[in-house]
């Protein structure tokens, strides 16, 4: 009997039960739980490869800044190393999705705007997505039209002096996690109350799905990020068997 057809060829590997690559800002901040930077955020096992020099301050114009050689070559090492799907952590990625995803052997989903084209399409006639970003001066229409988003969505970034960005350009070791709860909750009411149509938010920064509950909670709107788009990602990677 023939073998059957795979698209995705058998492979020497070093590692193996590890569906998800992760490329990793090269940062120093304490990561909770949620972050895609804690590993015990998944309910599977990720690996995760450092981007040397992709640093929080440069990684906001990558284009412009030289960085997609280095996440190339962060790619080609997780894919070496016997990784099926890649993704990385800052949603900014998302300007450089095409020649990744043209270069990568395997699927990549650079950044949780991904998903705003499905979000929208189910949301009620008349709502429409809201994004919450690490930086809404830099998150342009380049980000959204490289991974097929309309242009024109309300977005709300964090405040430039506030402690969420303090935190992160710094590398604190140590964070309140209430502190930088209560700035989260601050950009999730200002995007509802200066948008009266916001079905769903889609939160842009890979630092926020530790407060994505939160977020669900007090305002009663849908929120998706980086954690439900590797999760879904992963599900594919990685269909549920289901006993039969």
């Amino acid at each position: 009997m023939p073998e059957p057809f795979r698209v995705r060829p058998l492979r020497p590997q070093p590692v193996h039960g590890v569906t998800i690559g992760i490329m990793i800002l090269d940062t120093g901040f304490y990561r909770f739980p949620g972050d895609i930077g804690y590993a015990p955020t998944f309910p599977f096992p990720v690996q995760y490869a450092v981007v040397r020099g992709a640093t929080p301050d440069r990684i906001v114009k990558p284009k412009a800044d030289g960085m997609l050689d280095l996440f190339k070559q962060a790619a080609d090492n997780l894919i070496v190393l016997g990784v099926d799907g890649l993704t990385t952590s800052c949603g900014f990625l998302a300007c450089l999705h095409q020649e990744l995803a043209a270069y990568c052997s395997v699927p990549i989903v650079t950044s949780s705007l991904l998903q705003i084209p499905l979000v929208q399409s189910i949301l009620p006639k008349g709502q429409r997505v809201g994004v919450l970003t690490a930086d809404k001066d830099a998150l342009t229409a380049d980000h959204f039209r490289s991974v097929g988003v309309e242009t024109g969505l309300p977005v709300v970034g964090m405040p430039p002096n506030g402690i969420f960005r303090y935190n992160n350009r710094t590398g604190q070791p140590v964070i309140d996690y209430a502190e930088q709860e209560r700035e989260v909750l601050g950009m999730a009411e200002e995007l509802l109350t200066q948008n009266d149509n916001i079905g769903a938010i889609v939160c842009e920064c890979t630092n926020l799905p530790p407060y994505s509950a939160k977020i669900e909670q007090t305002f009663g709107v849908p929120v998706y990020d980086i954690i439900t788009l590797v999760t879904w990602f992963h599900a594919g990677l990685r269909p549920r068997h289901y006993g039969r």
